[in-house]
């Protein structure tokens, strides 16, 4: 698919939300790492008639690094979790929770993602109730065989584009200390990406800006 976004105007784009973010002119540099995300207002669209549609895409670089990540796993996961640094629970842990609603609700939120053996997986629902679910949350499937690091860092690199009843959209795809090149990259990427699933590709798209978190929007397409 051909990359729509002029490249002259994405690139000062680029460095105007760079420039922002590090104090330059009327920017002010924040004590925390800003994201960069991608909003996109869709035209000849109608989200009651028209299919709605939902698409995960795997970035080369990761967009949002301090994503928190909780394993549901086995005995051998939850050691692994621990070697690496990353909070776990067993199935006895989440027995403890004994489908409290109000304690699935409070573990939910503490974590941005879950990962989850294959033996833990099927259990969940009958654990836990319907919270991570009804949370976007539900575990990815972590199997035997599979890395740890190598996983959570897929995860950490997806984005999800899913249309509801808005029109416009809103994605993470990069942050302010990744290499500019990097940015431009993740932001066509996630660009294109975006027009595969809509019906009528770029045709849908009405503008497209880049902003950081506390940053001005910066307009790339229209």
């Amino acid at each position: 698919m051909s990359n729509k976004l002029n490249s002259a105007l994405l690139d000062k784009a680029v460095d105007d939300v760079l420039a922002f973010s590090a104090g330059e002119g009327k920017g002010k540099k924040r004590n925390f790492t800003e994201t960069v995300e991608i909003q996109i207002t869709l035209k000849n669209y109608d989200p009651q008639r028209d299919k709605r549609f939902s698409g995960t895409f795997k970035l080369p670089q990761i967009p949002r690094p301090n994503l928190k990540c909780c394993m549901l796993g086995n005995a051998a996961h939850c050691e692994q979790a621990d070697r690496i640094g990353i909070d776990h629970m067993s199935v006895e842990d989440l027995k403890k929770l004994n489908k409290n609603k109000k304690l699935v609700k409070k573990l939910a939120k503490k974590y941005d993602f879950f990962l989850a053996s294959d033996n833990m997986i099927k259990q969940i629902p009958r654990l836990l109730g319907p919270g991570l679910t009804k949370a976007g949350k539900f575990p990815t499937l972590l199997s035997s065989g599979e890395d740890m690091q190598e996983k959570i860092d897929e995860v950490k690199a997806t984005i999800k584009f899913q249309m509801k009843k808005v029109m416009c959209l809103n994605v993470a795809v990069a942050h302010v200390e990744m290499d500019k090149q990097h940015i431009i990259v993740n932001v066509q990427l996630a660009a294109n990406f975006l027009a595969s699933l809509l019906k009528k590709q770029w045709q849908n798209i009405g503008q497209m800006y880049i902003k950081s978190t506390m940053g001005p929007s910066q307009q790339i397409y229209f």
